[in-house]
């Protein structure tokens, strides 16, 4: 499961916004804090999901709600959700074509993180192995297709709202989903048969 930093972690980048970003000005504090806390564990996941190494994820967070902040004065709260996550669409998608542009970054984000060699540590070492394996078959998908697919397999929204949330008729929605879905099963599919074929060696 893939898991935002704490509150303690958002609210400081609420304040930290505040501070550093002189055009946010135009919006009230009150509710540039009220926007990164009600959103900020929605975005995340949503960069994260959407392919941003968990390295960069608070970097693009904090470059989504530093973009929305100097145009969020006529947004409508309703519409708050939406018109971040449009934000952060862009960002990852700047994120994958920066990182088709630097191969030695999309190979790994560095040596992997060291653990505790305790009873525990399989577990998480398996927990890390499947939510990378999960990225890398996400990876393989368009990010029109991933959009859809993370929207309503991990955060659990309905096809209505996300065709609210994304501005698309229905029908798009639908037929996003199914390929989407059929593309991820291809992936599993032929993950599946590479751990066969490595393993009949």
């Amino acid at each position: 499961m893939i898991k935002p930093p704490g509150a303690g972690h958002y609210e400081a980048m609420g304040e930290a916004l505040l501070r550093t970003e002189p055009t946010l000005a135009r919006v009230p504090p009150r509710r540039i804090r009220q926007v990164v806390d009600t959103h900020f564990d929605f975005i995340w996941r949503s960069l994260r999901r959407l392919g941003v190494p968990e390295a960069n994820v608070d970097d693009a967070a904090q470059q989504v709600f530093v973009v929305a902040a100097g145009k969020l004065a006529p947004v409508p709260a309703t519409g708050e959700r939406g018109f971040l996550f449009a934000i952060a669409l862009r960002v990852a998608a700047d994120e994958r074509r920066s990182r088709r542009r630097r191969p030695e970054v999309a190979m790994g984000e560095g040596p992997s993180e060291p653990f505790d060699q305790t009873p525990l540590a399989d577990a998480l070492l398996e927990q890390r192995q499947a939510r990378e394996l999960v990225d890398d078959m996400l990876e393989a998908l368009a990010l029109d297709l991933r959009t859809v697919f993370v929207l309503f397999e991990m955060e659990d929204l309905s096809t209505t709202e996300i065709a609210d949330l994304l501005e698309l008729p229905m029908g798009t929605v639908a037929s996003r989903l199914r390929r989407a879905r059929e593309a991820f099963q291809a992936e599993v599919t032929r993950f599946k048969a590479r751990r066969t074929v490595g393993g009949a060696k």
